[in-house]
């Protein structure tokens, strides 16, 4: 998915929200948002909006002196999201269907965002979209594929989702390997994080390689490339992974929240709109 100009007055938002999250100084965000718009002008239209956001994310963690400036924020949503962990294992236990409940519950998780949102509030968002119907919904061809596969490899979005996408891994009972970023950006899961959820219980945690908010494919290691080019099924949460890989030619189910009305009209869907799309 390329960049297009409404995500240019996006980045600012982005960045002066991340600003204030991590606690700079109205100077900083001045510089920060300064350098910002130093990169506008060479910013190529082709990109991948997470190709932008491993720029400019990197910058923040420079200003604040600070390698993962969402260290604290990612640790409480981690822990809100274990205390849920019991919850969602019986929504999922007593549902007519537990595997389609298990990903309602994953795509749920995914409102953990501190890239589009200040604040959270996580019990409603699981509410909403445990009864919240799908816009796009292959699942009919997610059950055939899984059916079929050996392994799952499912790449991960949100420190705190993690532990949401723990219950669907439970729930899909297939050896998996989770993929998270290199280092931290934003918000996302590193090692660190999917292990504090729990996830070293339940598959295999690698590294895409990559320090982008999305797995953009020129970034990632070339270990992580052949697993993709051998995978049989293919799971990828969220916004900036679906930014990144709507073009690549793999097996990829892709399971969000529409919460950017750019992604929603590249989707044909409403912003808000919880989706299970296949492209491949």
């Amino acid at each position: 998915m390329k960049t297009c100009l409404d995500c240019i007055p996006c980045i600012f938002k982005q960045m002066l929200r991340a600003g204030r999250i991590v606690g700079l100084d109205d100077d900083k965000i001045k510089c920060l948002l300064d350098e910002t718009a130093d990169l506008i002008p060479a910013l190529k239209m082709t990109s991948t909006p997470p190709e932008v956001g491993r720029i400019i994310y990197g910058r923040l963690r420079q200003l604040t002196g600070n390698d993962d400036p969402y260290r604290e924020i990612k640790t409480q949503s981690t822990r809100q999201a274990l205390k849920l962990y019991p919850y969602l294992k019986e929504t999922v236990a007593s549902s007519p269907d537990p595997l389609l409940s298990a990903i309602r519950v994953a795509i749920a998780g995914n409102v953990i965002d501190f890239g589009v949102y200040d604040k959270i509030d996580l019990e409603s968002s699981l509410e909403r979209v445990l009864e919240q119907p799908f816009a796009v919904c292959d699942y009919e061809t997610f059950v055939a594929r899984l059916k079929r596969a050996e392994r799952v490899i499912y790449i991960g979005d949100n420190a705190g989702e993690t532990v949401f996408d723990r219950v669907l891994i439970e729930e899909i009972d297939k050896p998996t390997t989770y993929v998270v970023r290199e280092q931290p950006v934003i918000n996302d899961a590193v090692y660190d994080d999917a292990v504090h959820a729990g996830l070293d219980k339940v598959a295999d945690i690698i590294s895409s390689g990559t320090t982008a908010p999305g797995t953009v494919l020129d970034t990632c290691s070339d270990h992580f490339l052949e697993m993709l080019g051998e995978a049989e099924f293919i799971i990828a949460k969220g916004q900036g992974n679906y930014e990144a890989l709507s073009a690549a030619p793999y097996p990829i189910f892709f399971m969000l929240m529409a919460k950017c009305p750019v992604i929603a009209e590249h989707m044909g869907v409403k912003q808000d709109d919880i989706v299970l799309k296949t492209i491949n």
